[in-house]
């Protein structure tokens, strides 16, 4: 028996991992910007810091989209949760203020299927490139022993860069500023181990079905893509006092995370409204706000902080890439809380 025939018979087959590495590899190299060096297919991927930086700082992330990858196996489409991916990441950094440089990607399943890895890569490759980023490389996994046939999972780093200087950390942020909320588009890639037990269980719901409210179906809500950020805010990141990606924790969450000592958010509750997907979870689901409030974004992907006479440029700067806006709160004094006030 060869080598081969011994994973095969263990559920590992090396050829259909061949496959799905050259495939792949056409992708990575859609991606490849003039920062890349190296070889596609190396043991690293290398990416060269931009010039004009006097003293740059990398700033690194690392991520998946949970339970998201169950609904596109259901649903039978698998880019979305790719460039879910490489945008949930791209958002991570950017709140330090950092241009993305390089991505690389981990998806680990019980089985390789060459076509759902390369929709997946898919997905990564267009969300890099939609960044001007290189995806320098990469990991499939075959664990049979730890996944169900058809399952799988995805995770992904990425490497971005930031003049030290103008690193943002929060450190300027002070009580008389303003809170803006960045319209999220739909879950994004948090919560969904409740959502799919709500819409799937209790609701009754299968992934064609029409998710109610919305003139959708069920898979596309479900999917909708995670919002990237980096064009309504890469125009005032010399001017917001702090960013924070509203991701698992919800609002209070994140916002808790760029607050200094002494100060704390107050969160108008009643000042954007709640996209009809949240409501729905939350009456048929019979969640309360609090627990809402802490799982899911409510329809906010992202929250600026910033001085009241710079709003206005935030706000156009968010007009101008088409992506809404509120105004959701302020900063005042206090012991490092998030509050919410109910109208």
């Amino acid at each position: 028996m060869t080598q081969a025939d011994r994973y095969a018979a263990a559920g590992v087959k090396l050829d259909v991992a061949d496959e799905a590495k050259r495939r792949i590899a056409e992708l990575v190299r859609g991606t490849r910007t003039p920062l890349a060096r190296g070889h596609i297919g190396g043991f690293g991927g290398m990416v060269r810091v931009p010039d004009g930086y006097t003293k740059p700082v990398l700033v690194m992330s690392t991520d998946g989209v949970g339970t998201k990858v169950l609904v596109a196996s259901a649903a039978g489409m698998h880019d979305t949760v790719g460039e879910d991916l490489v945008n949930h990441c791209v958002n991570d950094i950017l709140v330090h203020g950092a241009t993305p440089l390089a991505f690389l990607d981990y998806i680990a399943t019980g089985t390789l299927v060459p076509e759902v890895a390369a929709q997946i890569v898919t997905g990564v490759a267009r969300g890099c490139r939609a960044h001007d980023m290189t995806l320098a490389g990469g990991e499939t996994a075959q664990l049979p022993d730890l996944y169900a046939p058809g399952q799988y999972d995805l995770a992904g780093s990425i490497v971005g860069v930031v003049e030290e200087d103008q690193a943002i950390h929060g450190d300027r942020v002070a009580p008389g500023d303003l809170l803006i909320g960045y319209a999220s588009t739909g879950l994004h890639t948090n919560g969904y181990t409740l959502a799919r037990r709500v819409v799937f269980e209790w609701m009754k719901l299968g992934i064609d079905d029409q998710f109610p409210e919305t003139g959708q179906t069920v898979a596309q809500v479900l999917l909708a893509i995670h919002r990237s950020y980096a064009a309504a805010l890469k125009p005032v990141l010399g001017i917001v006092h702090a960013l924070a990606h509203v991701t698992g924790g919800g609002i209070p969450g994140n916002l808790i995370r760029v607050l200094p000592s002494g100060t704390e958010a107050v969160v108008d509750a009643g000042s954007w409204p709640w996209p009809a997907l949240f409501r729905v979870l939350m009456r048929a689901g019979q969640v309360g706000r609090d627990e809402m409030r802490r799982v899911f974004n409510l329809g906010i992907g992202m929250i600026a902080v910033a001085a009241r006479d710079d709003v206005e440029a935030v706000v156009r700067a968010a007009d101008r890439a088409q992506v809404q806006t509120w105004v959701i709160g302020e900063i005042r004094a206090g012991k490092g809380a998030v509050r919410f006030e109910e109208r």
